[in-house]
């Protein structure tokens, strides 16, 4: 497996800070190429968010430049990522939350993180940042962990609620503001010809999915600046409608 990647962010229309972070990485690695996605977005209205989300952000960084390499010479499993991963969670999120006590700050961040190898990818998810696979259609990879996604999710809620519904941005969890943190994991196949996305929730809010696989089919995208280009369109396009929160794309394309 190939890849090719690509990261924006943008402030946005209304916010005096960008609070998300993201990162995307690639490695040679004993067992083939390796692509990884980040994307954490600090919480709108709570202090210091920029610091929550670049100091989750630069811990899953440093595993996968550090640890990764070393394990997968061993054999990467999904318990073996599960383990590892809730860990860096859990222990940033005691970090953070000391840092807010200490400096009496509410602070947090959501985070989606992705890690495709050959033919497998692994993924876990804070929040209601996302990750969707875009391969003949736009399949969302990951649930969000918020209040209506929960009700919706029971059948106390239909779709038209939820997308009316005044608590659709309440996060059931969040890094550094939550007493405990359980991440959510997601495990599958990694297809060739396809475009791995996670994004923040500013970046979707106005953004149907046609107009995703529009932009972000693999055929649309065969280079580097094809991505860059498309990603910055649609976020120029959540810009025009209006978004308020800052906005954050990353993607890869498999071949």
């Amino acid at each position: 497996m190939n890849y090719l990647v690509t990261a924006n962010t943008d402030i946005g229309t209304t916010r005096k800070t960008n609070q998300d972070s993201i990162a995307v990485l690639t490695a040679d690695t004993a067992i083939g190429s390796a692509a990884f996605g980040i994307v954490c977005d600090g919480m709108g209205g709570l202090a210091k968010g920029e610091m929550a989300s670049a100091t989750l952000l630069h811990a899953f960084v440093k595993w996968f430049k550090e640890i990764f390499p070393k394990d997968i010479e061993k054999g990467i499993t999904d318990g073996l990522i599960r383990e590892q991963w809730n860990q860096i969670i859990c222990e940033q999120n005691e970090i953070i939350k000391a840092f807010g006590k200490a400096h009496k700050i509410n602070l947090g961040t959501t985070v989606s993180v992705l890690l495709i190898t050959e033919q497998r990818y692994y993924i876990t998810n804070v929040g209601d940042s996302r990750a969707y696979e875009i391969h003949g259609g736009v399949k969302q990879l990951t649930e969000d962990q918020t209040v209506v996604a929960r009700e919706l999710k029971y059948g106390k809620l239909t779709a038209r609620q939820a997308q009316e519904d005044p608590r659709k941005n309440v996060l059931l969890q969040c890094v550094g503001a939550s007493k405990t943190v359980k991440p959510d994991f997601f495990f599958g196949n990694a297809v060739s010809d396809a475009v791995y996305m996670l994004c923040s929730d500013g970046f979707r809010h106005y953004i149907e999915e046609k107009e995703i696989l529009e932009r972000f089919s693999a055929e649309k995208n065969t280079s580097v600046e094809d991505m860059n280009g498309n990603s910055l369109y649609l976020i120029e396009e959540n810009k025009k409608r209006m978004e308020k929160d800052n906005i954050s794309v990353v993607l890869i394309r498999t071949f």
